[in-house]
């Protein structure tokens, strides 16, 4: 019989979407099921972004440019603008969603064996985008007690090697919705341009800041235009997921050179979806301010909720939809299969999602949780009270 490869062996399942059908099995048995697993936001997509499908001309589905049209990245140049990101069309490769654009860049930057330091907890599919170029995640762990703040940049000095190729973060970050001040950013500035590494960020959540704090992108920082690698996508700041358009921003022209090699060999993102999301780029800033007061509300509404559950500790995100909960359980992959498989209260459950698949260090995040706030208020305190009495029948 044929062997599959060693990197497909390894290659990690995602904790978002590895207990979906256990949460099938529990809707088919009649079960509710409150889904606070993934950042699937329930706020409408802009209109202007659906009508622009809807109401197009097209007669042949063409393929579209491999790095997106002039007109759609000079447009997103623009709105970058407004957030202190000052570049232009030629920086900008438009990819399949955020994930292409990762690939790309790890493609770009890496080969098999090189490393790539990250701050864990992290976006669970680094590991994925790690592990299928044959790269390894050199972790540096940031922890629940002070919030997730970044660790100190000894921790990064003791871990670089001559393998390591950057260093990654998520801003504001997903799984802990921890959001980096300017100083924080500056360090990592000093010890990129030390070691003469790449910096990415992730920064798909730069519109979702709460309590007044300002995102702080590395694309602002002056003297970092050959180090800096911006990931983005139009996923959650226009609530559509669905549409796999992202982008990579860089001003290194030789790493946008190569990126645009990947973006040519997969051929183009899909023509509909740039057209969606060129057409998203009008969606007026009242749009965002109603969205983000709703998500701040219901930020408040969960983390006050849980903090109300005897043995349950939660960070306080400052950005993103996220948060991080310690629970008193052992093992959070088995109490989140339990709550589909063998629990409900009044026909009703909730998802969540494991956070020891955020982690790559052996054993960490073991008795934590990554929940999503995307579901309205009453749904929340629905979902904490069901978290509540799971908790007390389970420790039994």
């Amino acid at each position: 019989m044929p062997h599959i490869s060693r990197k497909g062996s390894i290659m990690p399942q995602s904790p978002i979407r590895k207990l979906v059908p256990f949460a099938e099995a529990a809707k088919k048995n009649g079960t509710k099921v409150f889904h606070l697993n993934i950042g699937q936001p329930d706020i409408n997509t802009p209109q202007v972004a659906l009508d622009a499908v809807k109401n197009n001309t097209i007669k042949v589905l063409s393929y579209a440019r491999s790095e997106g049209s002039d007109e759609y990245r000079t447009k997103l140049a623009n709105y970058y603008a407004k957030n202190d990101i000052h570049v232009n069309a030629n920086n900008i490769v438009a990819t399949t969603g955020g994930s292409e654009a990762l690939l790309f860049t790890i493609g770009s930057i890496t080969d098999p064996g090189d490393e790539i330091i990250i701050p864990e907890p992290f976006y669970a599919n680094y590991n994925g985008f790690s592990t299928a170029s044959g790269v390894t995640v050199v972790p540096v762990i940031s922890k629940i007690e002070n919030n997730f703040a970044l660790p100190a940049i000894e921790d990064f000095e003791k871990l670089i090697t001559s393998k390591t190729k950057a260093i990654l973060i998520c801003n504001p970050g997903n799984p802990t919705g921890y959001l980096y001040s300017k100083e924080e950013i500056e360090k990592l500035k000093q010890i990129v341009l030390k070691h003469d590494l790449f910096l990415i960020a992730d920064e798909v959540y730069r519109e979702f800041t709460y309590d007044g704090v300002k995102h702080n992108s590395i694309m602002s920082l002056d003297g970092l235009e050959q180090n800096a690698i911006m990931i983005d996508s139009v996923s959650k700041r226009y609530s559509m997921c669905g549409a796999r358009i992202g982008c990579i921003v860089s001003k290194n022209e030789e790493f946008i050179s190569t990126a645009i090699k990947f973006a040519q060999a997969r051929l183009s993102p899909p023509t509909y979806a740039l057209l969606a999301s060129e057409a998203a780029l009008e969606t007026p800033q009242i749009y965002f301010d109603e969205v983000i007061e709703e998500y701040q509300d219901r930020r408040n509404t969960l983390i006050s909720e849980l903090q109300k559950i005897e043995g349950v500790k939660v960070a306080n995100p400052k950005g993103a939809f996220y948060c991080v909960a310690e629970l008193p359980v052992a093992d959070t992959d088995k109490f989140s299969q339990w709550l589909l498989e063998d629990f409900n209260h009044n026909n009703e459950t909730i998802m969540v999602a494991p956070a020891s698949g955020f982690y790559s260090t052996e054993g960490e995040g073991k008795n934590q949780v990554r929940i999503a706030y995307v579901l309205n208020k009453t749904d929340l305190i629905r979902s904490v009270e069901i978290l509540k009495i799971a908790l007390k029948q389970y420790n039994k």
